[in-house]
Parts: C-alpha cells; sequence; structure tokens
C-alpha cells in the first residue's frame, strides 16, 4: 500500500498520477471534501485530463446533503485496496484528510453511532449549552475532554461512552499498519506554499466558484452537515447571503487555506514513519517510486525540512 500526504496545494494528487503510471497502480482518493458530487473548483478536484487514464476511486460518492463518514470510508477504501492488489496493481492513496489515511493505512477501531443518543446529547446542547456536556466528559473521559474543543466533537466522545462503556480516548489509533505500506509526504517551503495557496484561491474565483457554490446551495449544501463547512464554501455561502462581497470572501478563504495547511503540517510531521521528498525536487517521482520498491531504506530516506 501506498500513500502520499502532505498539506493542500503541495501537488499530491498530481504525484499520485504520476506514481500510477511508473508502477502500474491506481489511485483512491482520502480527501474528505473531494468526496462530494459538484464540489470540484473550490476542493482542486483532479480533473477527467490530469488524471491521465489513471483509474480513480472514492471521488464524487456523496451528495452536499450527505455526512462524510470515516468509518464508511474506511471500510470501502479496504475494500478497493484488496480489489486493487488482487487484479495486480499497486493501490496509492492520496489526500490530506489525516484521520482518514490513518483509518486506511492503520489498525483503528470505529465505535458505532446511535441517532437517538446523539439527538438528545444536542438537545441538552441547545438548551443548557456546552458547560454541562464538557463537564460530564471531563468526569467519564478527562483525556477527551482536554483534546476537544468543539461541542460537536463534545458529543460524540460521549456518545461513544454512553453506547460502549469506554472513554473515546480509548478508540484513538495506534501507529501500526494492518499491511505493509509506504508513506511519501510532500516537504514544502513554507513562504512558496502560502503565495501558491493564495494564487489558487484567486484562479478558483476566476474559474466561476461563486457559481458552484450557488448551484451546489440550490441543491441543498446548506443542509448537509459536512460539506458546507469546507474551505472557499462557507466563506462564499456569505457572499449569497449578503454578508461579505468576492474579495472578503476569497482573502477569508486563503487565510482558512493557509491556517489548515499548517494543521495538516503538524499532523503529518508527527508520524515518524513518513518518507519526506521535496516538492519541488525535478526527481520527485523517481524518488517516490524507489522508495515505493522492495527494500528500500526506513523513514530517515528523507527527513521533513523545517522551513
Amino acid at each position: 500500500m501506498i500513500a502520499v500526504v502532505g498539506p493542500t496545494g503541495s501537488g499530491k494528487s498530481d504525484l499520485a498520477v504520476s506514481l500510477a503510471l511508473e508502477l502500474d497502480g491506481e489511485v483512491i482518493n482520502a480527501d474528505s471534501m473531494q468526496f462530494y458530487r459538484g464540489m470540484d473548483i473550490g476542493t482542486a478536484k483532479i480533473t477527467d485530463a490530469e488524471r491521465r487514464g489513471v483509474p480513480h476511486h472514492l471521488l464524487d460518492i456523496l451528495d452536499v446533503t450527505e455526512e462524510a463518514s470515516v468509518s464508511d470510508f474506511q471500510q470501502q477504501a479496504r475494500a478497493l485496496i484488496a480489489a486493487i492488489h488482487a487484479r495486480g496493481k499497486r493501490a496509492i492513496l492520496a489526500g490530506g484528510s489525516g484521520l482518514y489515511v490513518r483509518a486506511a493505512l492503520d489498525v483503528l477501531e470505529f465505535p458505532g453511532t446511535d441517532p437517538a443518543v446523539r439527538r438528545r446529547l444536542e438537545a441538552e446542547l441547545e438548551t443548557a449549552g456546552p458547560g454541562p456536556l464538557r463537564s460530564r466528559l471531563e468526569a467519564v473521559d478527562p483525556v477527551s475532554a482536554a483534546r476537544l474543543g468543539d461541542a460537536r466533537r463534545i458529543i460524540r466522545a460521549l456518545e461513544v461512552h454512553e453506547l460502549t462503556g469506554r472513554p473515546f480516548s480509548s478508540f484513538m489509533p495506534t501507529r501500526e499498519y494492518v499491511q505493509p505500506a509506504v508513506q511519501i509526504g510532500l516537504a514544502v517551503d513554507r513562504e512558496q506554499l502560502r503565495e501558491r495557496l493564495a494564487r489558487r484561491v484567486h484562479a478558483m474565483v476566476e474559474q466561476g466558484l461563486l457559481e458552484e457554490v450557488r448551484r451546489l446551495d440550490a441543491a441543498g449544501l446548506r443542509m448537509g452537515r459536512t460539506a458546507p463547512r469546507a474551505l472557499g464554501y462557507a466563506q462564499f455561502l456569505k457572499v449569497l447571503d449578503g454578508e461579505s462581497d468576492v474579495g472578503k470572501a476569497a482573502e477569508e478563504t486563503i487565510v482558512a487555506t493557509r491556517q489548515f495547511a499548517r494543521r495538516q503540517l503538524t499532523w503529518f510531521r508527527a508520524d515518524p514513519r513518513i518518507h519526506w521528498l521535496d516538492w519541488r525536487d525535478p526527481e520527485v517521482v523517481a524518488k517516490a517510486a524507489a522508495a515505493c520498491s522492495p527494500g528500500a531504506a526506513g523513514p530517515d530516506l528523507a527527513r521533513q525540512p523545517e522551513r
């Protein structure tokens, strides 16, 4: 199993396609916002031409009204990996949604859900605010209470404890692959990435991001739990509501995207198993292919530069 990871805008999709052509592989999307049909411009979804004939999986599998589920993704991704390998191909995971990558690669158990329990907890939040819920979580799972900031995740942690009798923190992933894997990380120059992300957002606006958001709004975007929070979409919905303008929405999207890229870097840097390669290296494809060959060096093949 191969995974190409790194911050948004670093070139993961292009590298995954090049690796697939080099190694006779197929690509599995691990960007949770690219699951959604119609969310193309704002997610920088790879086009048919850019795929260069390489089969891609788990793109455009959800309506914007549906909620993305990491546990569903785990089942789908692992079934696809098995099917791709059974065809004698290499499965190449590509994306920057860290937990989704871990769900596909690592030993990771997902507790179930109960809509009735969830609704009751959400009703408590609505009437009493997050304070009592947080206090209850501190009593049963202090580790999660210290880690989780938003009310949605606190509700999930309480739901898991109520359903399983175990603290939510006990379900956190371990760094143990379910099958042999290689992770290729794209190491970036931060200032160059900041500039690239700004250019990309402005290009999205020129390509028709506002019109895309308008179409998706008519299709029920605001009814979804996940899709309307996507970078760019949340900001441009405000334009449709008259609360912002295109220029302000673009600048807010740039800031939010840069912040997201920093969080991604923090997440992936914490994994010592990742082989880091310079995103600007003209030999990056050859080096990545070499890292994926039998007998390749360990995680010190290349280190994440501090830039």
